[in-house]
């Protein structure tokens, strides 16, 4: 049995054994996946990151103190110069930290931009939820800051001022908020002048209204310290040192002021605070919540999450920028899971925490869901249970959401046919399997992947002849939802049949396959093999053009390259590459096609293979689905070269797609949607999880080279 691996079509099969006796080594070594290979040491706890170093700097707490809302993370800039050392939150704004040296008979200089500090700052710890790093203001004074999501309502700051000098420094720190966006209102202060609490407002997107999915409109906050401060401020200003005034209510920053003298060579250390809740919450509970946090351990986080990571296989890599990258994947995948919640009795996750966008908090959608693939070997069990999800609200008749989440079940109908999502369903179940080796899940994954195939069956081969086209509203559920060559120039998805759809449902055929022979289940093995099979035949007798050697959708209603011009299908798109990727392609078609894959006019490019021929003149590399690079595309095209026996274009490709990532962790310090495949450029969605899967792709070809 060959893990993901489909048996050929009888017509396929004499031309590809070399391809499989490779496939075959490979399955050997990975079965299961990595064995074996793990952490030896903490790499994210002895970092040397500075701003052009590619970590990913955003900040959410632990799977088990989080919840759907509020939610709130932030994501550290340290890397703009007419900037301070920022903690951002998309909603509630910015978080830092000021300092000066009081001087008699002058005014107070602040240092908090970038460009004003001694030196900039350093990262020597990253996790998911805690960073530590130090920078000097001033000379001779160095600054410790150790910053913890603790949950989604309570985060907290410990700073160390140390006074390196010879002589006795006093030195005024100001912790302070402000907001770009919106105002702070009802500011008051605490009679023990520790900390100060505002409202601020929160108003849902359309599509959060729209869906009814539940929001905090007006959030409370309480901004504590550990010592008293001071002297407070408040301003219309977005910075609060313009002024010390007596707090007011509609204003733009809130800051604490505290003046320590430190001694030669000493040290002083304080913590500051952010609790958040809604109105039910009550002033006492919050103040509580915002000072609980002054008996947290930052230690005690760090080293679960030193446990957590161990899980992770460390690979060897020739560049630290990608070794940086791989470990910094991670983080952005584990900050995305959420626990169980609402209607989801397992935990689940979203596309990203900070920044929040309505249609990417609300759930999971199977297309989001490969990056399980890369985040099973961090948590197998939270990669199974985020599956489970879809399992548990599966409809009687097969049928599963197009997206699913704690409080939404988005079916999307479209001329009375509900839309579900891209079938990768149990080709990801199967490869979740093959890295947990839990049966139990095995057996539930089986079940309902089988139902879900024959709701295509049912529901998606209109014309019955064996092929499958999309429908339900078919451009969401084909997952390339904008500005596709066929679907703007020539017609509507569900009048074609094409490679991509047929493609996954050989997978999800295969897949069911290898899961029924583990299971012992031989005759529905078969079955599902012979249905792999027949569709395969398909896609090969009527999507693939001899004359121009590719695949490409074909009109549904005759099977040729028309709709309504002559050859108007014949746009070289990269769904004509998963034929490599579910083993379709005989080992001659495998050939023409690497060899276009690799033509730098089409699609060889400096980032990645993009999701349009170059040469086409719809391409757009900085468009949506007419150009960029998405890497969970560029993990398939992967897998099909591996497939093949391509290693070595296989690796050159993960370098490629693996430096562009890099390149704009580099800038940003951010994993985006989507990649430009020319340039060092990224769009339009930031912290989105399926960015993750670049480290997958490093697993592969790292695997592939033992």
């Amino acid at each position: 049995m060959l893990p993901t691996k489909r048996t050929p079509t009888k017509l396929a099969r004499k031309t590809v054994t070399k391809a499989a006796i490779f496939a075959v080594a490979i399955s050997l070594f990975l079965s299961p996946l990595t064995s074996g290979i793990c952490a030896r040491h903490p790499y994210l706890s002895s970092l040397h990151a500075t701003k052009d170093s590619p970590l990913y700097t955003t900040y959410a707490a632990a799977t088990e103190r989080s919840e759907f809302a509020p939610d709130v993370a932030y994501h550290l800039v340290f890397y703009d110069s007419s900037r301070g050392i920022v903690f951002r939150n998309q909603k509630g704004g910015d978080w830092s930290i000021a300092f000066t040296e009081p001087k008699l008979g002058a005014p107070a200089e602040f240092v908090c931009k970038l460009g004003d500090l001694h030196s900039q700052p350093v990262i020597t710890t990253s996790y998911s939820d805690v960073v530590c790093y130090h920078y000097y203001p001033f000379a001779d004074v160095r600054i410790d800051s150790r910053f913890l999501v603790y949950s989604s309502r309570l985060a907290l700051q410990e700073v160390s001022i140390s006074n390196l000098a010879g002589k006795e420094r006093e030195i005024e720190a100001v912790p302070f908020l402000s907001i770009d966006n919106g105002k702070y209102h009802n500011v008051r202060i605490a009679a023990d002048g520790k900390s100060v609490s505002f409202r601020y407002y929160d108003r849902p997107d359309g599509w959060m209204v729209e869906h009814k999915t539940p929001h905090l409109d007006t959030v409370d906050n309480v901004f504590s310290w550990n010592v008293a401060a001071d002297s407070f401020a408040s301003s219309p200003e977005a910075l609060p040192w313009s002024c010390r005034a007596v707090p007011s209510d509609s204003v733009r920053s809130i800051g604490l002021f505290r003046t320590f003298r430190i001694p030669p060579h000493g040290r002083v250390t304080f913590t500051v605070s952010r609790a958040i809740g809604g109105i039910a919450t009550g002033d006492v509970a919050l103040l509580e919540s915002a000072r609980s946090a002054f008996r947290l351990d930052m230690r005690t986080f760090i080293s679960a999450d030193e446990k957590a990571y161990g899980r992770i296989p460390d690979l060897r890599f020739v560049s630290q920028d990608l070794k940086m990258m791989y470990w910094s994947a991670f983080s952005l995948m584990r900050q995305c899971m959420l626990p169980a919640e609402g209607k989801c009795h397992y935990n689940y996750y979203v596309f990203s925490r900070e920044p929040v966008w309505g249609w990417g908090h609300g759930g999971e959608v199977f297309h989001e869901s490969l990056s399980m693939l890369a985040y099973v070997f961090m948590d197998p069990r939270g990669a199974m249970n985020s599956q489970r999800v879809y399992m548990e609200r599966q409809h009687p008749d097969g049928y599963i959401n197009y997206r699913t989440g704690p409080y939404l079940d988005e079916t999307i109908p479209y001329n009375g046919e509900p839309t579900t999502s891209a079938p990768w369903f149990s080709w990801e179940n199967w490869e979740i399997y093959r890295v947990t080796r839990d049966r139990v899940f095995l057996r539930e994954a089986y079940d309902s992947g089988a139902k879900l195939f024959r709701y295509w069956e049912s529901h998606r081969s209109s014309k019955h002849d064996g092929l499958f086209e999309w429908g339900g509203q078919a451009i969401l559920e084909s997952v390339r939802d904008d500005q596709v060559a066929v679907w703007d120039k020539v017609g509507w998805p569900a009048n074609f049949e094409g490679p991509d759809l047929n493609s996954m449902l050989v997978m999800e055929a295969g897949a069911l396959s290898n899961m029924a022979k583990v299971l012992g289940e031989k005759r529905q093995s078969n079955m599902w093999e012979r249905k792999a099979d027949a569709i395969s035949k398909l896609i090969n007798k009527y999507m693939w053009d001899d004359s121009s050697g590719f695949y490409y959708n074909v009109n549904r209603n005759d099977h040729s390259f028309t709709f309504s011009k002559p050859n108007d299908l014949k746009r070289r798109e990269i769904i004509g590459f998963l034929p490599l990727w579910s083993g379709i392609a005989t080992r001659a078609q495998a050939a023409i096609l690497v060899k276009a894959m690799t033509d730098t006019a089409e699609f060889w490019r400096p980032y990645g293979v993009p999701s349009l021929a170059a040469d086409d003149p719809y391409y757009n590399p900085h468009g949506y689905w007419n150009g960029p690079v998405w890497v969970q595309w560029e993990y398939l095209l992967e897998r099909g070269l591996m497939r093949y026996g391509y290693g070595v274009i296989a690796r050159r490709l993960v370098d490629r797609v693996a430096s562009g990532v890099a390149a704009q962790l580099k800038k940003d310090h951010n994993f985006w949607e989507f990649y430009s495949p020319d340039s060092q450029w990224a769009g339009y969605h930031r912290t989105y999880i399926w960015g993750g899967l670049v480290s997958r792709m490093l697993i592969d070809v790292n695997n592939s080279r033992k």
